[in-house]
């Protein structure tokens, strides 16, 4: 049933509880995982501006992968890494339908009510657009 599963990682606990529900359902399926970490525009300004340099930035970056990795790797799970820039939903979403994946595992975020009817969170942005089924983690 699931051969691509593409998994959004931030570094955040959230998408480290997405990740176990992938490995799971990676190692009921024998599906692929496909992790995706968008480097979002409007942070990465602010980024740029508090790291000394362009390896330091990368090396952050590359750390928000890191848990999600490890924990692939200690499964045995067949992953790969995709890393895009843009506004996190829309570009999910457009990978997600661009690749014909099956299912998009995503954490689900804090924010406050006010924040989520004005904004929407990532996972609500890319549940709604997604032509694949799409699973929020808690």
């Amino acid at each position: 049933m699931y051969q691509r599963i593409l998994l959004a990682v931030d570094g955040s606990e959230h998408s480290s509880r997405a990740t176990d529900h992938a490995i799971a359902l990676s190692l009921v399926t024998g599906a692929e995982i496909e992790l995706i970490y968008v480097l979002d525009y409007s942070k990465a300004k602010s980024e740029v501006l508090h790291s000394g340099n362009s390896l330091q930035l990368k090396n952050e970056r590359q750390q928000r992968l890191k848990k999600a990795e490890e924990k692939l790797q200690k499964n045995d799970v067949s992953y790969q890494i995709t890393m895009k820039h843009g506004e996190p939903g829309p570009t999910i979403v457009e990978h997600a339908n661009r690749n014909n994946v099956d299912i998009v595992i995503i954490g689900s975020r804090g924010l406050n009510s006010l924040q989520e009817m004005v904004l929407g969170s990532v996972s609500h942005k890319v549940a709604k657009r997604a032509s694949c089924p799409v699973l929020i983690v808690k």
